[in-house]
This record gives C-alpha cells, sequence and structure tokens, in this order.
C-alpha cells in the first residue's frame, strides 16, 4: 500500500510529464485512501488551471486553505482569480500571499503577472523583485517585470529588464516587440540589425508577427514607412486565416444591435447608482486620454479597461459557449434583471474606488453593450471617442493586439478593419440617437485641438465640478496599462491627426471602403 507521500510523488511527476489524467487519479487515491488532503487538493486544483478548468480550479485551491492556508495555495488562487477577471476576489486571495511569505520564486512571478493582469502594476513590482533576486538568470521573471514597469511609467527599468529577457533568451519574441514599443529609436539606439536576422531565421507565425511589429515601429522611427507596411502586411497575412468567421460573428451582433430600440428606459428596473463613468470606442482612438483627463479630477479613479460588465452579463446569462461577447449571449441578456445586473458589476468593481466618487471604466468594445449599460445602470456616463476613420483604422492595423483574441481578429486585414469601424460608426450613432442625454460622442480631433472648451464640456457631461488638473494629463501618475502607455504621459497634443497619411500609397482600397466616413 502507498503512503500519503508516494501518491503525492507520483501526482507531481505526471504533473511534470503532463500527463494530467495519471496526477488526477494519484490525487483522488490519496483522498480516497486517506481523507481529505490539503496538498492533493492542490495539485488538483493545478491540474485543473492547466486544463483551463478555472472555476473548477478555484473550488479545489479553496478546499486544500480550507484544510492547511498555505500561501503558495493562495497565490494560485489569486492567479485563478485574475484569469476570470474578479479583482476583488484576486485581491483578497493576494493578501493571503504576502511577498514575505512566499518562499518560490514562481509563486512569487506568479502573483505578479496575476496583479498585472486586474492592473495593479505597482503592488505587482514587489513580487516581481523578489522572484528576481531568487531567480536572476529566468527571462520570464525579467520580461514580466518589465510589463509592469512599462505600464506603471518606469520606461527606463522596463528597458533594462526587456533586454536583460533578450539576452537570457536570444528569441523572445514578445520581449523584442516590447523593447521596440518603448521608443527612443535612433541613429545610436536602435534594433532594426539584430529584429533583421531573427527575423528572417524565425518560421513561427507569432513569432514572426511580433517581430514584424517591432521592425515596423523601428522603420517607421526613420520614416521609412514602405517597409513598415509591407513588413506588418506579410506577417498579418499569414495570421488571417485562422479567424476566417470572425466577421460573420461580429456582423451578426452589429446587425442584431443596430435593431434593438430600448429608448424608454425605466430607471428604476437598474440599480441607480451614478458611481460608473464608461468612456469607450474603438481602439486607438483617444480612450486612454480621456480617461487620462477625466480620472485626474480630485472624485474620480481609474479602473483601466475593465472586461466587468461583459463578464457580468455572461455570468448572469449563463449561455453555454466559452464566448464572453456572443448573439446568444446579448440575446439572452434581455431577459435579466437590470438591477441585478447593475449591482454585480458595481460588486466586481468597487475594490477600485479607492474612497472616490465615480469610477471610470474604459474598456473600448464597452460599445457593445451600450443598451444593457443604459437599462442596468441608468444614471452611469458614457463618453464615446470618435476619431477620423483612416487614422483610426490605421492606428488599428498597426497595433500589435492579443493574438488569440477575436475582438481584434479584423485588424489582421486592413480592409476588413475598415468594415468593423463602419459597423461601429453606425452603432454609436444609433446609441446616442436613442440616448442623447447619456451617450456623449467626444471628437478627438476637436478634444486636442480646443482642449479648453472640450475637456470643460466633458467634465461638466460627466456631472463634476471644475478642475484645472483635467487639463493638466501630464500629471496623472496613475498606471497605464494599454498601447498608449508612453504617449499619454504627455501634455495634450495634435500630433497624432493625420498619421495615416504616412501610409497613404497603401490605402486606397480602405480609403473607397470609407467613402463618406472620411470625409466628414
Amino acid at each position: 500500500m502507498q503512503n500519503k507521500q508516494q501518491f503525492i510523488q507520483q501526482a507531481l511527476s505526471a504533473i511534470n510529464q503532463r500527463d494530467y489524467v495519471a496526477a488526477h487519479g494519484a490525487c483522488v487515491s490519496l483522498i480516497k485512501q486517506f481523507g481529505d488532503d490539503a496538498q492533493a487538493y492542490f495539485l488538483l486544483g493545478m491540474v485543473h488551471i492547466e486544463l483551463l478548468q478555472i472555476q473548477k480550479a478555484i473550488r479545489l485551491l479553496e478546499k486544500s486553505v480550507a484544510l492547511s492556508r498555505e500561501p503558495q495555495t493562495y497565490a494560485y488562487l489569486t492567479k485563478c482569480h485574475a484569469l476570470l477577471g474578479d479583482m476583488p476576489a484576486a485581491v483578497e486571495a493576494a493578501s493571503h500571499c504576502p511577498v514575505s511569505r512566499l518562499e518560490k520564486s514562481l509563486a512569487l512571478d506568479t502573483v505578479g503577472v496575476a496583479l498585472s493582469r486586474v492592473g495593479l502594476h505597482e503592488e505587482a513590482l514587489d513580487y516581481f523583485k523578489a522572484a528576481l533576486a531568487k531567480a536572476p538568470d529566468n527571462a520570464h521573471f525579467h520580461y514580466n517585470y518589465a510589463v509592469s514597469a512599462k505600464f506603471a511609467g518606469l520606461f527606463e527599468t522596463a528597458r533594462q529588464a526587456f533586454e536583460q529577457a533578450i539576452a537570457l533568451k536570444p528569441d523572445y519574441y514578445q520581449a523584442h516587440f516590447a523593447l521596440s514599443d518603448l521608443g527612443g529609436i535612433s541613429d545610436s539606439t536602435n534594433h532594426i540589425e539584430r529584429l533583421t536576422v531573427l527575423h528572417s531565421k524565425t518560421t513561427d507565425t507569432d513569432g514572426k508577427l511580433h517581430l514584424s511589429h517591432a521592425l515596423a515601429k523601428e522603420y517607421e522611427a526613420f520614416k521609412e514607412y514602405d517597409k513598415a507596411f509591407k513588413v506588418l502586411d506579410d506577417a498579418k497575412r499569414a495570421k488571417r486565416c485562422q479567424f476566417a468567421a470572425v466577421e460573420k460573428h461580429y456582423e451578426a451582433i452589429f446587425n442584431w444591435l443596430l435593431a434593438q430600440q430600448p429608448s424608454e428606459i425605466n430607471a428604476a428596473q437598474g440599480n441607480p447608482s451614478s458611481q460608473p463613468v464608461f468612456v469607450l470606442g474603438m481602439p486607438r482612438s483617444g480612450t486612454t486620454l480621456v480617461e487620462r483627463i477625466i480620472t485626474s479630477h480630485s472624485e474620480v479613479a481609474s479602473g483601466g479597461e475593465l472586461q466587468d460588465f461583459g463578464l457580468a452579463v455572461k455570468e448572469l446569462t449563463k449561455t453555454p459557449s466559452n464566448q464572453v461577447l456572443d448573439l446568444p449571449t446579448l440575446q439572452a441578456a434581455e431577459q435579466l434583471s437590470f438591477r441585478e445586473l447593475g449591482s454585480r458589476y458595481l460588486e466586481r468593481t468597487s475594490v477600485l474606488l479607492n474612497q472616490k466618487t465615480h469610477l471610470v471604466d474604459k474598456l473600448p468594445f464597452n460599445f457593445f453593450y451600450i443598451g444593457l449599460i443604459r437599462r442596468a445602470l441608468p444614471n452611469a456616463k458614457i463618453v464615446c471617442l470618435l476619431r477620423d476613420p483612416m487614422d483610426t483604422c490605421i492606428g488599428n492595423y498597426r497595433q500589435l493586439f492579443s493574438l488569440n483574441s477575436p475582438y481584434f481578429a479584423y485588424a489582421y486585414d486592413l480592409e476588413s478593419t475598415g468594415r468593423f469601424y463602419k459597423n461601429f460608426y453606425s452603432l454609436v450613432h444609433h446609441w446616442q440617437r436613442l440616448f442623447p442625454e447619456h451617450v456623449r460622442l467626444q471628437s478627438y480631433e476637436e478634444l486636442v485641438t480646443r482642449p479648453d472648451e472640450e475637456v470643460r464640456a466633458l467634465i461638466e457631461f460627466c456631472g463634476l465640478d471644475w478642475e484645472s488638473a483635467c487639463l493638466q494629463v501630464e500629471n496623472n501618475t496613475a498606471p497605464v496599462s494599454t498601447a498608449s502607455k508612453v504617449q499619454v504621459r504627455e501634455a495634450i497634443n495634435t500630433r497624432s491627426i493625420g498619421r495615416w497619411r504616412q501610409y497613404a500609397a497603401h490605402t486606397k482600397k480602405l480609403e473607397t471602403l470609407l467613402g463618406d466616413l472620411s470625409a466628414e
């Protein structure tokens, strides 16, 4: 008969060999023979994390900590809650595994990544530093540390950590891109030769895409826009086929939403809180700038890009698909208790308020949920950015978004990006016609060319008293977890207007597709 430790060793060995069936069997056998065991439940939780069965992993890890409150178990609970976008639960779990109580470098890095995932970059840095103190030769730890440093505005620290990750792992594609994305490219400080050599050797599709975006960033710094476009287009072409069905998926969602007419909102059906301010729109349209403007106000906290509204919809509808945003889920949401939906959203985001009166949620794709937001949170303010269609589409095409997210699948093709923009444009004007008092369509160009007037009007729309700090966004020191992490630390300026013209030799089809929109 095996003893407990033999079962544990059997399970650990199986996990290391990715034989999760054998690992599961060893843990279950231990529990059947000896009764509930904290380590067995912990290892079962780890197995289900690897199988991406996160809810079940949480239940198993919670069983483990009920038996023995091990800091390492709380580290992986933090990870699970962060993967589900549940910030309050992630913060609560992290409180049980402070840096001083975690002995293993991997556990420290795990908590750091989890906190970074939910936007708590400054808190994450302490975990990464401790992980690196124990394992200074781990390239991934240097990379993770650099990412949080970058989002926290520590650009030189980030630069050094990315370089260290590359020194340890020369084909670390994500680190190469992240380093180029920091900017500071010059004749004496660039990586074009190193990137070109690695690019020529790389056959991995996703690796090539990272390197191509890095090269494009560096070519742009030298105004070599034809080279930048070509290297992007070649790499994106290989990725497009993976998302062939996504455009039809979103077309169906847009068409269904455009047919909705929820113009009469019964405020009593929703949660009456006026706490949330939603800033939304296409990516690369100025949403981060507007968030920084509003959160420079003393009464407003920054939530960053929160998934919580969509996750609350999915959680309450209980639709079976593994996608948060799909047509069946939106259709099922019409039958929800809107007060419950609004309350669930507020509960999920309450940890971010920091004793402020309002919270800005700036997830761009919340524009899909405006009709539901209006009914669930009828007193919420909604600001939708509109930027020149050509600048927006080229900005999206140039951006390296999450590679496996269907949200951004349109950005692998320029014309597909244009069609997505046209649908977005129609939808947000539809919402604004239905809810003119609650949805503000904010022109990016007007905002940066006439900031005095536009910022005042924006602050008034949000129901806030005027504070001059809202005009000095460069003084806002809060972390930024978006593609605009460098630009938004500058004063409001007009440099981004008309940037699409740098690529005008490649945009004729897009200009024709956008037609009258580009002339507005």
